[in-house]
């Protein structure tokens, strides 16, 4: 049987890196376009053996370069998302909605089996934030122009190779007090990457005809507990300031100003809806396919780098002779 050819965008991220190696051990043909292939190709061209990885250097705005590449592909996966707009750079409604919205318009006209679009949990309720709005409206467009497609809703997606777990237990071992921005109450559903990953790959190869599933994992946490979790974790102790509304806004407004800000107002907005499954839609468990990944378990793996000593900390090394 011809082995499928999967056309994956945003694959030098922590999702994309797990899918690529999930993909080619199980026979499937990915080909991977990157902006830049000088600094992401060698990230990228280390997850696959050889002949089973293409990967293709474009602008994801090139339409005429991009269709060449729907015309072998069975399958395209969309990774691509941000979490803040940056100056200069693009924009949510761009990455979230536009885009996302060509690629299920060429879905449909080369006729490909699916059409898989990640975009993330909790949106229906923040009004309120760009994200959120640009989320959605992607989702709607994907729909309307490619009935087949199935878009993933997960929750904070957490690994070695996170944004998340990692810049807060940096944070957390660096600074003497953390904030804390809505009593700490926002619940969480937090799902391990490689669960996600598992996911993905059941959705492609058993073909399920779902349009939108939310992917979470085994847990519900608070804010609060997570940053707990993580103190006790890296072994540290801090003291959690539940910062007001107006102070939280001014921090943001401060952090914004950073190239890569640590919260943005429009962030601020998204914490006040809690990120668990909504009831509208089925989640992964409702399918049959569980989370087994615990966060505290997880974190605990790759925690020791935010610990005293490092890799040569006492746990660590306990760790690794069991």
């Amino acid at each position: 049987m011809k082995a499928k050819n999967c056309l994956i965008f945003g694959g030098s991220g922590q999702i994309g890196r797990h899918l690529i190696r999930k993909l080619t051990q199980n026979n499937y043909m990915v080909t991977v376009v990157t902006r830049n292939i000088h600094q992401k190709g060698y990230i990228i061209k280390t997850q696959a053996n050889a002949g089973y990885l293409s990967i293709v250097e474009a602008s994801i705005f090139d339409e005429n370069k991009i269709r060449k590449l729907f015309e072998k592909a069975d399958i395209c996966i969309n990774l691509i998302g941000i979490l803040f707009e940056s100056r200069g750079g693009n924009s949510f409604k761009n990455l979230h909605s536009i885009f996302p919205t060509i690629l299920a318009k060429l879905s449909k006209e080369y006729n490909l089996s699916k059409f898989v679009h990640v975009s993330a949990l909790g949106l229906n309720e923040a009004i309120d934030s760009n994200y959120a709005k640009s989320k959605l409206e992607g989702e709607q467009n994907i729909l309307k122009s490619f009935p087949r497609s199935t878009i993933l809703r997960p929750s904070i997606v957490y690994s070695v190779d996170d944004n998340f777990t990692t810049n807060f237990m940096a944070l957390l071992n660096r600074l003497p007090f953390f904030p804390i921005y809505y009593s700490g109450k926002t619940k969480f559903t937090p799902i391990h990457c490689s669960d996600l990953t598992e996911i993905i790959f059941n959705v492609i190869k058993k073909d399920f005809d779902i349009n939108i599933l939310e992917c979470i994992g085994p847990e519900i946490i608070t804010f609060k507990e997570i940053i707990l979790k993580l103190l006790n974790l890296i072994e540290k102790k801090r003291f959690l300031i539940s910062f007001p509304l107006p102070i939280a806004n001014l921090s943001a407004r401060f952090f914004e100003l950073l190239p890569k800000p640590l919260l943005t107002r429009d962030q601020l907005r998204l914490l006040k809806y809690d990120n668990v499954p909504s009831g509208k839609y089925k989640t992964n468990f409702d399918i049959g396919l569980s989370s087994k990944k615990y966060f505290d378990h997880e974190v605990k793996k790759y925690s020791y780098m935010w610990k005293e000593g490092g890799q040569y900390s006492t746990e660590k090394y306990n760790l690794d002779k069991k």
